[in-house]
């Protein structure tokens, strides 16, 4: 059964993006049954720039990436989410809405928090740096998580194991 993952970003426009395409690559690479989604509670309508290009640049596919609003996911008939993760204070201060987790129940929630590549101030070549150096970070825990036996572990135990990814 495929894990559902979402990820939750304000405005869906780089942090969670990044997230939402190094899961599902990484995840295709190893074989591993796991979607990603991405949603903001303010989405911006549109993907970073730089977000694309580091993505690109890493070969990962882009073309279905596009900021969108979390409401898509708390509805009925959106997929059932196994876990949650907001990738900025702004989005884990929030009140988040109902989100369905099938048979399971609520999903798990965690927070990683990623400083937000978009403020960085500088020439281009400094700010495609500081969305690499997120998109790299963004894949080690991605890649934690993806180490996971998801399907064989309860409601705590995953728990604890992303709380403990968060940490590193």
């Amino acid at each position: 059964m495929t894990t559902h993952v979402l990820i939750l970003c304000t405005h869906n426009s780089a942090r969670s993006v990044l997230a939402e395409a190094m899961l599902n690559h990484l995840a295709a690479k190893l074989g591993k049954d796991v979607r990603a989604h991405s949603a903001g509670s303010s989405p911006s309508g549109g993907v970073n720039p730089f977000a694309i290009e580091v993505l690109n640049d890493a070969g990962v596919d882009t073309r279905t990436l596009r900021s969108k609003s979390w409401d898509e996911f708390s509805r009925s008939d959106g997929p059932p989410l196994s876990i949650v993760i907001t990738v900025c204070d702004n989005a884990a201060a929030e009140v988040c809405p109902v989100f369905f987790g099938g048979s399971a129940g609520q999903p798990v929630k965690v927070h990683w928090s990623y400083h937000d590549p978009g403020h960085t101030v500088g020439d281009d070549p400094t700010v495609r740096r500081a969305f690499e150096l997120t998109r790299q970070a963004i894949a080690y825990r991605m890649l934690q998580l993806l180490a996971l036996p998801l399907e064989h572990m309860d409601r705590r135990s995953l728990q604890t194991a992303l709380n403990e990814i968060g940490r590193s």
